[in-house]
């Protein structure tokens, strides 16, 4: 497998501006859930300073663009290959110009986001990365939880079950279900009966579940159900993309209570 040296990558970064204002690079820029307001405010600038923004248009809504200059190149990328892509994105660079390319979420998570950052290393071009927030995030703030909770839960999987992108053998959901974590599920509804089995091995049927469809879009969804009838549901509606199952027993967390701000708890800061 090639490597890359990220250090070197960075450093790469020109000095000079382009029209923009923006050093020629490619921005690797995550845009949340699909709540334009979620955007970082780094991501915001970038997107309203770039020359030239890739996106992939059937996962970042079309209000996550309402501010970007008038005269920007705008290229959606859903139905193009790494190979199609790449090209576009060195040819700007390389022409000085400024490219943000959009990915759905954080970079860090399912966005076939590696490739793209190899590739760019190898042709010389220089990128960064502009983390962004995660589904599993806004999920849990639209749920009112914290998926953390003293006493009953102090672990977060974030995981999918196996499809055309197959999980290693040693993530096999049923095994990490034995956890009893927190585990949000992504890429799965496709296959929600399989996953709802595997998780059974484990979880309590009566587990709660929150199937949230599209976080962030203007048709969200959000259904919290036994996990027994997450199979069901997910049917019912139709679900088969963009969607994110969240299993956590702190769904339906009564009262707890961290040690951090307990009185009786001292600290560096308090005695």
């Amino acid at each position: 497998m090639t490597t890359f040296d990220i250090n070197s990558v960075v450093s790469q970064l020109p000095e000079t501006q382009d029209k923009s204002g923006l050093a020629p690079a490619v921005y690797i820029v995550g845009a949340g859930p699909g709540d334009p307001e979620l955007l970082t405010i780094k991501a915001q600038r970038l997107l309203a300073q770039a020359d030239v923004i890739l996106f992939a248009d059937s996962l970042v809504p079309r209000q996550i663009l309402q501010g970007v200059r008038d005269d920007a190149e705008l290229i959606r990328t859903a139905n193009k290959t790494l190979e199609e892509i790449l090209p576009l994105m060195v040819e700007r660079v390389r022409s000085q110009k400024s490219v943000v390319r959009l990915h759905s979420g954080d970079p860090s998570l399912y966005g076939a986001v590696h490739e793209q950052m190899q590739a760019l290393a190898e042709a010389e071009v220089p990128f960064e990365v502009i983390p962004g927030i995660s589904a599993f995030q806004a999920a849990a703030a639209k749920l009112q939880v914290e998926l953390t909770v003293p006493g009953l839960v102090q672990t977060i999987i974030l995981t999918r079950i196996s499809g055309r992108t197959e999980v290693p053998e040693a993530e096999e959901l049923a095994g990490l279900a034995a956890h009893k974590a927190s585990l949000c599920l992504y890429l799965s509804a496709r296959h929600v009966e399989a996953s709802q089995a595997k998780l059974m091995e484990h979880y309590g049927a009566d587990t709660p579940v929150a199937i949230c469809f599209r976080i962030g879009w203007p048709d969200e969804k959000i259904r919290v159900v036994p996990l027994s009838e997450m199979a069901a549901v997910t049917q019912q509606e139709n679900l088969i993309r963009t969607t994110l199952y969240v299993i956590s027993p702190a769904l339906t967390a009564t009262q707890a209570r961290s040690r951090l701000y307990h009185p009786e708890h001292d600290h560096l800061f308090r005695q």
